[in-house]
């Protein structure tokens, strides 16, 4: 199948949390120096993509910040942003949201027809909307982005059910994971990941690509899969 590289990004506590309970105060688990080097992966890549649920609870823009990173991309020909996407199981999308009016093109894809046409009707020419079966959702999913949209990169920043889903199904190829010096201990706040099966069970091993401390939080970057370092810096 073919489909764009996929780089995992997240931040979470050392006990593995994304987030302090609903309702709270967002908990920021990075610092200015790898939100800058976020900034760069975003630069880097094609896409990005996220869950309708990180939309409706952090409401970002997700944008390349950084004028001279913008600057590169269209000296190389390249949109000045990345293209945007978000998944929906239901196509209830917010149009007053940010993701939809700063940065280039957007793209919703919704699970089925009927979440698809209420998309459509919410959002308007604020983005793209198309229809995804359920069964196979993802492996279609990517292969639409590189074939119709020419992705070869894709970042996805969560949230903890689009990363879990991904990695079930093998679908990821770079994992960064920060880990913040906290400690959350709710167990009702958002995970990185969810339970259940993941290929080569608790035994398989990811492969360590690099370890890297920036100011107080420390940069994990795996290949989930094997792979060569080649392969994943391509």
């Amino acid at each position: 199948m073919p489909r764009p590289h996929v780089l995992l990004s997240a931040a979470v506590s050392i006990d593995g949390y994304l987030d302090t309970r609903p309702g709270e105060d967002r908990l920021l688990l990075s610092n200015d120096a790898d939100f800058d080097r976020v900034d760069a992966v975003r630069a880097s890549c094609d896409a990005i993509l996220v869950g309708s649920n990180t939309l409706r609870l952090d409401n970002p823009r997700l944008l390349v910040k950084s004028e001279q990173r913008r600057a590169d991309r269209k000296a190389a020909g390249l949109p000045e942003y990345p293209l945007k996407v978000t998944v929906t199981a239901s196509g209830d999308l917010d149009p007053e949201w940010k993701f939809w009016h700063y940065g280039g093109r957007k793209i919703a894809y919704a699970a089925g027809q009927e979440a698809a046409d209420k998309a459509r009707g919410l959002l308007g020419d604020l983005a793209d909307v198309y229809a995804m079966p359920p069964v196979k959702s993802w492996e279609m999913l990517l292969e639409h982005l590189y074939t119709v949209h020419g992705v070869r990169r894709l970042m996805v920043e969560g949230g903890g059910q689009v990363h879990t889903q991904l990695l079930q199904q093998g679908l990821a190829d770079e994992l960064h994971l920060v880990v913040a010096p906290l400690l959350v201990g709710q167990a009702d706040a958002p995970r990185m990941l969810g339970d259940g099966p993941y290929p080569g069970g608790p035994l398989r091993r990811m492969h360590l690509l690099e370890s890297r401390q920036i100011g107080d939080v420390i940069l994990l970057r795996y290949a989930p899969k094997k792979t060569s370092d080649a392969q994943v810096a391509a």
